[in-house]
């Protein structure tokens, strides 16, 4: 028989499936990099970028893309997707950002099958990196949980007990990102020389004071085998409520009363919840019982094998009582009140509990960013989330600070603004740390970790 038939020549190899990944300059560029930059089955297209300002009509840049991607790749914003869908003939997109309800992602992906195209999670398997040194993942359910004082708390532990540790925080690259692949952060100094925004510095500035050294960027593999080296342990530090970069040895979740029923609606926090060996239910000191006895009920039906421990947030302020019969601006963390769609935080409570007499309302005075932040987030009350992406706006807050006609600021963030701005009222800072009631945390550590003195 003659073997000209059609199916005799050599296999065609099959173009590259075109992709486009939604993103917030986070878990996008972890998923890009892990898994597409060197798959040839693949082309990324572009990104698209939300939640946060000025992170769109970027670039991803050829020195971070691969040699597949010469041209590094562009990022548009997220209102560009129908659009570039068609434009493009997109055949698979990629969602791949955090802190976002059920209804919301399946609403973007019937934007997507729309247009035709593959609507995607990428999962832990797939984006998880292996570590050669033990891993504790702290992750959460929503935004503002309390993550950052768990984080805190448990290095203090480790570190009590001799180990090295290193912090290895989710990424926040919103500046110059061919120069932000690997950093590391163990000074002030450290911060001032890479021009950390106000969301940077909330997250890194606690952990520096308590002695612990942070590595961040947008190359997790990378940034991995540094911490690694100069590490026995690797505390891995959630944003939003993604799920960790990293594949963990015990996974730590989060979850916040104040907000029950949210524990098991918003993506991917109810995938962290079902993941978790250890659930930790913050702010019992403030919060409803019956909404603590709820998210209790949550974590039983979703992960009974989890252990939970149950915790306070402990409120301090410096100087403290000093809001007694005045009228108060408050400011709280930007992401907690902004998409954590948390109505208060630490700030609102402690003014409070101090007898303030009047929360007084920001909105009339804000401008230009800030002005808009609220009309983004129209749940917002008399309290001034602390937005800080830029210089312009770091301008700007303080400037509605100061408009704002109050006696006293109170800062519910991690941070003292004034080393950014100069205010024409006084303030006060609020601290807030984690206190376990039961179980204690480092029984669980002890069971998990090499720990010096422990029987084999």
């Amino acid at each position: 028989m003659s073997g000209s038939g059609a199916g005799s020549g050599p296999a065609m190899n099959p173009p590259p499936v075109k992709v486009l990944i939604m993103g917030a300059a986070g878990r996008d560029f972890h998923n890009f990099n892990t898994y597409f930059r060197d798959n040839p089955a693949y082309q990324v297209v572009a990104f698209t970028a939300t939640q946060i300002p000025g992170i769109a009509n970027r670039q991803y840049p050829p020195e971070l893309a691969g040699t597949r991607y010469p041209q590094g790749i562009p990022i548009h914003p997220e209102q560009d997707l129908e659009i570039l869908i068609l434009k493009h003939g997109i055949d698979q997109v990629i969602f791949a950002y955090s802190d976002v309800s059920h209804e919301t992602v399946m609403h973007v992906a019937s934007r997507v099958l729309a247009c035709g195209a593959d609507f995607r999670l990428l999962g832990p398997r797939t984006t998880m990196l292996r570590a050669q040194k033990p891993v504790i993942s702290i992750t959460a359910v929503r935004t503002g949980c309390g993550k950052s004082q768990t984080t805190r708390y448990i290095g203090r532990l480790l570190r009590q007990a001799g180990f090295r540790v290193a912090v290895v925080r989710h990424p926040m690259p919103y500046g110059d990102l061919k120069i932000q692949a690997v950093q590391r952060f163990a000074t002030y100094d450290d911060l001032e020389h890479e021009s950390c925004t106000i969301e940077e510095r909330e997250e890194y500035e606690p952990l520096i004071a308590n002695g612990l050294f942070v590595y961040a960027g947008i190359d997790y593999d990378a940034i991995l085998r540094r911490a690694e080296s100069e590490a026995d342990v690797i505390l891995w530090d959630g944003g939003n409520n993604d799920f960790s970069f990293y594949r963990p040895d015990l996974s730590i979740v989060v979850v916040d009363p104040h907000r029950a029923g949210d524990e098991t609606h918003y993506h991917p926090g109810e995938t962290n919840l079902r993941m978790a060996d250890v659930v930790i239910i913050n702010k019992i000191d403030s919060a409803d019982p019956a909404k603590v006895e709820s998210v209790r009920s949550a974590i039983a039906t979703a992960n009974p094998a989890a252990t939970v421990v149950l915790a306070n947030s402990r409120i301090t302020s410096d100087p403290p009582d000093q809001v007694h019969g005045q009228r108060v601006l408050v400011i709280e963390d930007g992401p907690t009140i902004t998409h954590g769609q948390m109505a208060y935080g630490a700030g609102v409570i402690a003014a409070e509990r101090q007898g303030a007499r009047e929360l007084v309302d920001p909105r009339p005075y804000a401008i230009g960013s800030i002005a808009e932040t609220f009309r983004k987030w129209p749940q917002i009350g008399p309290l001034l989330p602390a937005m800080g992406y830029s210089r312009e706006q770091i301008k700007e807050l303080e400037d509605t600070i100061n408009r704002t006609p109050a006696d006293r600021v109170v800062f519910g963030t991690p941070i003292d603004l004034r080393r950014f701005m100069t205010l024409n009222k006084p303030a006060i800072r609020i601290f807030y740390e984690l206190e376990e009631i039961h179980p204690r945390l480092e029984m669980i550590l002890k069971e998990r970790l090499p720990w010096p003195g422990k029987s084999s």
